[in-house]
């Protein structure tokens, strides 16, 4: 998820599912919708847009005047909505568009541009989806300058190589088991004992800076603002546990999750008399990975959690590895240490000069999208970018061969997602494209050319997959929450996006005769205390319950 500084405190070790907790619930009101004249039957019926089946066999049989009018109603609901409501200084921007014919069923500030947030990740995971496919999958290797000797012996070190998995574990997890552990196992079973040398963490495999463009330095230490590395591991995050003592004055307990010796903890937490209010600071070093904990925590409190991301994930990796491979039983000689895309071919083995000894391969890219849209995770989304940069950049050429050699890859990422969009008809003239999840605060993009992008996934082999993988209103994901209480909820499948003074929502919705459009609902500038969230709701509520509008003049 984008995140916001705002929010950073409340940002428990649940992550999303916790924060989503605090989202209005849309109340629709009653003077544009006629809830009693949807049935249960519609209501239940399943949603052609969020299937992939045909609504031609659905289309109501509405004249073209009357649906003109009907769009007119739902124009004046839309323009009353926002008009009329606390948030009307903000600056709105909406388009909604028939994938049953392709009229604009409604659109203001449609060709301006708009700070995304997360709805970024549409572009990205689309792209992605469309370009790698969804059986894509990441290799991650094991190399070393020559097979091991007879007598089980690597004569140098390890090369640890990552290509960009979003799904590397140093532990055994629900998605699997340790992916670190499966690499030492298959090293053991090729006969190594021994290694004269360290673990190597090459991320050379994608170049580039550690954050991405825009990122503010206020978001790099949370988990959302984790490092996109070619070696990530376990999501480059660790949580950090607060838990009071037993009486007041006596140390507050703090513990990492997993534990670990990569971070470093300075304790200065207090523990306070029962009853009284909490007051708990956290924070990481921006290029370290020391952290410091401090202020008063009430006996008796239950134990609070935040999701801290490291410094330097390629090395943590590493070091990682070197334990898994003493674990099995695998002597290192040396320490671990890491090579970028920077240092000097000789300060490291060189892949493309060694042996393959072991590897290991992610999940599919398909399974990799659908976590990243539903929980809307930056991480995968800015790995996802790079890839992209990696494999189809050189198809995406700037107009100078040498700054084509020297961009980083997620500005050769970043290509390859504008060449899309204009292959597909998108206009990208003055679209500002800087990160592959919106955590960048110079993203710029317009609602036509969500809907647009929309518009096309609809239309590719990938589409159900696109579709499938987005927030399903009340039902899962960062919209479980959302919608849930009305007919609209399981109609509307779409990508949420929040930063400080930003809310967004796109995606697909299904109207109640089974016409399925592409909206997208940007809110930019919204700094009222409270969130702009129940409006944008009601908003794509409307377009669920949609002809059946109460006429409003």
């Amino acid at each position: 998820m984008t995140g916001t500084p705002d929010k950073r405190r409340a940002l428990l070790a649940g992550g999303a599912t916790i924060a989503v907790l605090f989202l209005a619930v849309v109340a629709l009101p009653a003077y544009f919708i006629n809830l009693q004249s949807r049935s249960a039957q519609t209501r239940a019926a399943p949603s052609a847009v969020l299937t992939g089946q045909s609504a031609a066999s659905q289309s109501p049989n509405r004249t073209a005047a009357e649906t003109r009018e009907t769009d007119a109603q739902l124009a004046r609901v839309i323009d009353r909505t926002i008009d009329g409501g606390e948030f009307a200084s903000a600056r709105w921007g909406v388009h909604v568009v028939s994938l049953r014919d392709g009229r604009v069923m409604y659109a203001r500030n449609a060709d301006r541009m708009f700070t995304p947030a997360s709805n970024m990740k549409l572009y990205t995971t689309a792209v992605a989806l469309d370009l790698l496919g969804a059986d894509y999958r990441w290799r991650t290797s094991v190399y070393a300058a020559s097979a091991p000797d007879a007598g089980g012996t690597v004569a140098g070190d390890l090369l640890l190589y990552g290509r960009g998995a979003p799904d590397l574990s140093s532990r055994n997890t629900r998605a699997g088991a340790s992916q670190l552990a499966a690499l030492a196992e298959e090293l053991y079973r090729r006969g190594v004992r021994r290694v004269r040398g360290g673990v190597v963490g090459d991320e050379s495999y994608f170049r580039g800076e550690m954050l991405g463009d825009g990122w503010l330095w206020q978001d790099a230490q949370w988990y959302y603002g984790a490092q996109p590395s070619a070696l990530s591991v376990d999501d480059n995050e660790i949580t950090v546990s607060v838990a009071p003592g037993a009486k007041a004055d006596d140390p507050a307990a703090v513990t990492l999750v997993p534990a670990s010796d990569y971070v470093r903890v300075t304790n200065d937490m207090k523990t306070t008399g029962r009853g009284a209010r909490p007051a708990i600071g956290i924070t990481r070093e921006v290029s370290s990975n020391e952290v410091r904990v401090w202020g008063e925590f009430p006996a008796g409190g239950s134990p609070y959690g935040v999701r801290l991301s490291v410094y330097r994930p390629a090395l943590l990796a590493a070091r990682l590895f070197r334990d898994a491979l003493r674990s099995r039983g695998i002597e290192v000689s040396n320490d671990a240490r890491t090579v970028d895309a920077r240092t000097r071919e000789d300060a490291g083995l060189v892949a493309s000069r060694t042996v393959e000894l072991a590897a290991v391969m992610s999940k599919p890219l398909g399974e990799v999208v659908h976590e990243t849209d539903k929980e809307s995770l930056n991480l995968q989304a800015e790995l996802l970018l790079r890839t992209l940069g990696r494999e189809r950049g050189d198809t995406a050429p700037e107009s100078m061969p040498e700054r084509t050699r020297l961009r980083n890859t997620d500005a050769a990422g970043l290509a390859v997602v504008r060449q899309w969009l204009e292959r597909a008809g998108v206009r990208t003239e003055n679209l500002a494209l800087h990160d592959g999840c919106g955590l960048s605060r110079l993203d710029l993009i317009t609602p036509e050319a969500t809907t647009r992008l929309l518009v096309h996934m609809a239309q590719t082999p990938s589409a159900d997959i696109f579709r499938s993988a987005l927030p399903l209103a009340g039902r899962d994901g960062t919209l479980a929450y959302r919608m849930r209480n009305t007919p609209a909820a399981g109609q509307i499948a779409a990508k949420t996006g929040a930063l400080t003074y930003v809310n967004a929502l796109s995606g697909y919705a299904q109207t109640a005769d089974g016409e399925p459009l592409a909206f997208s609902i940007i809110c930019n500038d919204s700094t009222q205390g409270t969130s702009s969230t129940r409006p944008i709701d009601a908003i794509a509520a409307l377009l669920a319950f949609y002809p059946r509008i109460a006429p409003v003049k």
